[in-house]
C-alpha cells in the first residue's frame, strides 16, 4: 500500500515528515549533551551526585510521565498545534537552560524541557501517523529513527567540543537554535489532524502515574547513599507501588483511560513494549554512564570521551533506516531479536575491558552494541501503532514512548545506583567502614576523580579507577542478562499469530 492519498495540499506529507524529523535530531543532543557535560557542570556549579545526575533524569523522567497524557491532548487540540507548542516550548527552556545559576535550576528547568519534548514528539509522531499508512509510514517512522541516530551518532562529539571549546551551557542553547527552522518552515506547512472520539486528559491517571515514576526513581537512586533498609528509601519504594497501585485502578475505570490497559490482552502489543525496555538497558544506558566512566576512571578530555562515543552511536544513523527495508522480506520479530542479541554480545564483550585499555579496544564492543540495537530502534516505533487504530495513534504513541522513557529512566537509575553499591562495596572491604567511601564513588560516579583521590588519600588514582571500573563491568553484566531476556519475550510474543488488523477489529469494538 502507498502513501494515503492527500484531498489539499498533496505535498504536504513531506513536510509533515521533514518538520518532525528536524525537531527529532533535537532530543538526542538535549540526551547525550548533558551526560557528557556532568563533570564540567559539577566544576562550574558544584552540587551532590544526586543533584547532578537529575540533570540527564529530570529530563528523562517528565518526559517518560507526560507522553501518555500528551499524545491524549494531540488527539483532542491537533496534532499540529501540539508539535508547535512542543517544539516552541523546548527551544525557549533551551535558551533559558543556558543561563542557569545553580544545579536545582538546572533540574527543575530539565524537568520542564522533558514535558515540552514530550508534547513535541507525541504531537510530531501522532502526525506522520495520519499522514502515511502501510509501507510509506514504516519508510516514515524508519526515517524518524534515523533522524534521531544522526542526532545520536553526532551528538556525543558535538557536545565534546561545545564543552571544551564554549563551555557547557552552549549544549543547551544548540538545540534553542535548531527549533528555529522547525518553527520557522515546518510547522506552518503542516496540516491539522485530530481524533474525532478524543474527550479530554485523564488527569487522575497523568498524576498518579508521575508519582510512581518519581518515587520510583527517586527510591533506586537514593538506595545505594541512604542504604536500601533505611525508612526514607522504602517509604519511597512503597510510595511507588501504592501510586502504580492506584494508576491500574484508576485506569480500569475511566471511560477513556490515558493507557488502555486492554491493549495488554493482546501478546504482540506486549511484545512490541519490551522493544523500548530492552534498548533502554543496551543501549540508553551505556550511552549515559560511558561519558562519566570515560572522563572520571579513564582520564579523557570531553572532546576525547565525546569521540569515543560515537562508536557507540553513529550505527544509529544508518541502522535504523536500513531495518527498515529489511522489513519488507525479513520478519520484525526476527530482526529484533537478531539485533538485541547482538547487542548483547557487545556489552558482554565491553564488560571484559578493563579501565585503561586503549580506545579502539573500547570501540569495537562499542560499535557491536550500536549495530545491534540500531534494528530494533528502526522497527519499534511502527509497531507501536500498527495495532490500534489509526484515530486513536495519539493514544498509541504515548503508550509506546512512555514504555520507551519510563524503561530509559529507570535503567538509567538502577544502573547508576548498582555501579555505586558495588563499587561502596568493593572499596570498603579495602578501605574499613570508617573511611569516606560512600562520597569517593560518588564521586567517582560523577566523574570527580580528584574528589574521590582527596577523600580516600591512600589510594592512588589508578587503584580507584580500577576499583570503579571493576564495578562498571559488573554492571554490564547485569545489562547482558537483561538484554537477553527483554530479546527472548519480544521475539516470543511478536510471533504469535494474532495480526495487526485483529488487533485493531478488537479496539474499534471496544
Amino acid at each position: 500500500m502507498t502513501a494515503r492519498a492527500i484531498p489539499d495540499d498533496s505535498g504536504n506529507d513531506l513536510w509533515v515528515l521533514g518538520a518532525v524529523c528536524l525537531a527529532g535530531l533535537m532530543m538526542p543532543l538535549s540526551f547525550t549533551g548533558p551526560a557528557v557535560a556532568l563533570p564540567a557542570i559539577g566544576r562550574e556549579l558544584g552540587g551532590s551526585p544526586v543533584a547532578l545526575a537529575w540533570v540527564v533524569n529530570a529530563f528523562v523522567l517528565c518526559f517518560g510521565s507526560f507522553v501518555m497524557a500528551a499524545g491524549a491532548l494531540a488527539d483532542q487540540l491537533g496534532r499540529k498545534r501540539l508539535f508547535a507548542i512542543g517544539v516552541a516550548g523546548f527551544g525557549l527552556l533551551s535558551l533559558v537552560l543556558g543561563f542557569a545559576p545553580s544545579v536545582v535550576a538546572l533540574d527543575l528547568l530539565r524537568g520542564a524541557q522533558g514535558v515540552a519534548a514530550s508534547i513535541a514528539m507525541a504531537g510530531g509522531a501522532a502526525s506522520l501517523a495520519q499522514e502515511f499508512e502501510g509501507p510509506a509510514r514504516t519508510r516514515a517512522f524508519s526515517l524518524l529513527g534515523t533522524s534521531f541516530g544522526i542526532g545520536l551518532a553526532f551528538g556525543p562529539i558535538l557536545a565534546g567540543a561545545l564543552v571544551e571549546t564554549l563551555g557547557w551551557r552552549a549544549i543547551f542553547l544548540a538545540g534553542a537554535a535548531i527549533a528555529v527552522p522547525v518553527l520557522a518552515f515546518g510547522v506552518p506547512r503542516m496540516r491539522e489532524s485530530r481524533d474525532p472520539g478524543a474527550t479530554g486528559v485523564d488527569w487522575p491517571g497523568l498524576f498518579s502515574f508521575t508519582a510512581a515514576l518519581g518515587l520510583l526513581t527517586f527510591g533506586i537512586m537514593q538506595g545505594p547513599q541512604d542504604g536500601w533498609g533505611s525508612p526514607v528509601v522504602l517509604g519511597l519504594l512503597l510510595g511507588a507501588g501504592a501510586m502504580l497501585a492506584l494508576f491500574v485502578a484508576i485506569e480500569t475505570r475511566v471511560r477513556r483511560p490515558m493507557l488502555d490497559l486492554s491493549l495488554f490482552r493482546y501478546p504482540r502489543f506486549v511484545g512490541a513494549q519490551f522493544l523500548p525496555i530492552a534498548t533502554a538497558v543496551c543501549f540508553v544506558v551505556p550511552l549515559v554512564l560511558l561519558p562519566v566512566r570515560f572522563i572520571g576512571a579513564e582520564g579523557m578530555s570531553e572532546i576525547e570521551a565525546g569521540g569515543l562515543m560515537i562508536a557507540l552511536s553513529a550505527p544509529m544513523a544508518v541502522v535504523p533506516f536500513l531495518a527498515g527495508l529489511l522489513a519488507r522480506r525479513i520478519p520484525a520479530a526476527v530482526l529484533s531479536a537478531v539485533g538485541l542479541l547482538i547487542a548483547a554480545l557487545g556489552l558482554g564483550w565491553l564488560a571484559a575491558v578493563p579501565v585503561g585499555a586503549e580506545a579502539m579496544t573500547l570501540a569495537l564492543p562499542m560499535l557491536v552494541i550500536g549495530i545491534g540495537t540500531g534494528l530494533p530502534w528502526g522497527l519499534m516505533d511502527d509497531l507501536s501503532v500498527s495495532v490500534v487504530p489509526r484515530e486513536r495513534a495519539g493514544m498509541a504513541t504515548g503508550i509506546f514512548s512512555t514504555m520507551r522513557v519510563a524503561g530509559e529512566a529507570v535503567a538509567i537509575a538502577a544502573a547508576g545506583a548498582l555501579v555505586v553499591a558495588l563499587g561502596q562495596s568493593d572499596l570498603h572491604r579495602a578501605a574499613g567502614e570508617g573511611a569516606r567511601v560512600a562520597d569517593a564513588v560518588n564521586a567517582l560516579a560523577g566523574g570527580d576523580m580528584g574528589r574521590a583521590e582527596a577523600l580516600l588519600p591512600g589510594f592512588g588514582r589508578a587503584a580507584l579507577a580500577q576499583a570503579y571500573g571493576g564495578a562498571f563491568q559488573a554492571m554490564l553484566a547485569v545489562l547482558v542478562v537483561a538484554t537477553l531476556v527483554a530479546a527472548l519475550a519480544a521475539y516470543v510474543l511478536l510471533r504469535r499469530r494474532e495480526t495487526a488488523q485483529r488487533n485493531v477489529e478488537v479496539c474499534e469494538a471496544r
